[in-house]
């Protein structure tokens, strides 16, 4: 395994870009850290599979370095970086037995038989392959061919790092749910360097040690999911994470109280210094909604509801502006008016798309 630096890295599939909006990539420095499991979270066309290639070396990047371990690889082809690469589609050969296929690649290494063998019965254990190996890959479903895929990605223990490109995609939904439990179960074993790229913050989330957000090419926030979900960093990390997103309201401020409309909510001593124009967030999760008014609460009215199983989705008019409100199973939510606390400690505010970074006593928001 290998520690990936990247260096004042920027890419642009135009020969001479000239402007930012020529950029795929836009100046980066991230470092991905041996042995961890990292995904690249973000909508179609963000940047993530670029990303991924140029760490792999199928592209080459339009500025900056790529390294390894601290040696400059940027320059070398994928075969010379001692990656394992796992695609969207399944890379296998039809003809060959599914034990032929997660074998090729010790095979093509040279490894001992004996080696090869001990090493493709534990993946496919892991991968619940067994009772297939003997058969031909061309005779296996996609799901079971997608799971080849990617047990020849994780078959080879001496690479530099395993990236995934959106490997799920064509897997069955309830086989996605056991394929990421498994991954997690691999790299749990085995302290692979993990770069998984996907859409789905689920499969990002539930993956992953660290995730890297990004958007029209730029990075906006690495952490863990809690951080991703309790403090997000930039206001698309908050639409974008969570389900339903992060509330936005614009507000005044003003001695510690922001104001919507005509309504005020206070937001504490630590807010004091703040004055002007800002977007209060607040995740639905966190809103408290009452039948009752109650102290420092608000009207609201319900606007509709959304039942499902597990909680109840609500969506409410608030001081001229709507947003989600995410009620516990078995509580109950009024018809039509009803009345909302913003707990201070959930409150988190934003200046121009960023997160203000608010001392607490010794913590920070």
């Amino acid at each position: 395994m290998a520690q990936i630096d990247l260096k004042n890295l920027a890419h642009s599939y135009l020969p001479n870009p000239t402007r930012e909006e020529d950029f795929a990539l836009h100046k980066m420095d991230l470092s991905w850290e041996d042995s961890h499991a990292y995904a690249l979270l973000g909508p179609s066309g963000c940047g993530k599979t670029t990303l991924l290639n140029i760490i792999s070396g199928l592209v080459k990047p339009s500025e900056g370095q790529v390294l390894f371990d601290g040696q400059n690889v940027t320059e070398q082809l994928p075969q010379e970086r001692n990656i394992a690469q796992v695609f969207q589609f399944p890379v296998i050969y039809d003809t060959m037995s599914v034990y032929d296929n997660l074998a090729f690649p010790l095979r093509n290494r040279k490894h001992p038989e004996k080696k090869i063998r001990e090493r493709v019965t534990e993946v496919a254990e892991m991968l619940e392959l067994d009772d297939v190996l003997n058969k031909r890959a061309a005779n296996l479903s996609a799901d079971a061919k997608q799971k080849i895929s990617l047990g020849r990605g994780l078959v080879r223990s001496d690479v530099a790092a395993i990236l995934f490109d959106e490997p799920l995609t064509v897997i069955d939904p309830h086989l996605k749910v056991m394929l990421r439990r498994k991954l997690k179960q691999i790299h749990a074993r085995f302290k692979l360097t993990m770069i998984y790229v996907t859409h789905d913050q689920l499969e990002a989330l539930t993956f992953a040690d660290q995730v890297v957000v990004m958007n029209e090419g730029r990075i906006l926030q690495i952490g863990s999911p809690q951080d991703l979900f309790e403090n997000p960093q930039h206001t698309f990390v908050g639409h974008f994470i969570g389900s339903p997103g992060m509330n936005f309201l614009p507000c005044q401020i003003v001695g510690g109280v922001a104001t919507i409309g005509q309504t005020e909510i206070p937001l504490g001593e630590h807010t004091k210094h703040l004055s002007g124009t800002f977007e209060l967030g607040i995740r639905p999760e966190f809103l408290i909604l009452k039948t009752k008014t109650q102290q420092d609460s608000h009207e609201i009215t319900i606007k509709s509801t959304e039942n499902m199983g597990n909680c109840t989705i609500v969506t409410a008019e608030f001081a001229g502006h709507l947003l989600k409100i995410k009620v516990p199973e078995g509580q109950d939510v009024p018809e039509k008016t009803g009345f909302l606390n913003f707990p201070q400690q959930w409150i988190r505010l934003y200046d121009d798309g960023k997160l203000i970074e608010i001392e607490r006593g010794s913590a920070h928001e």
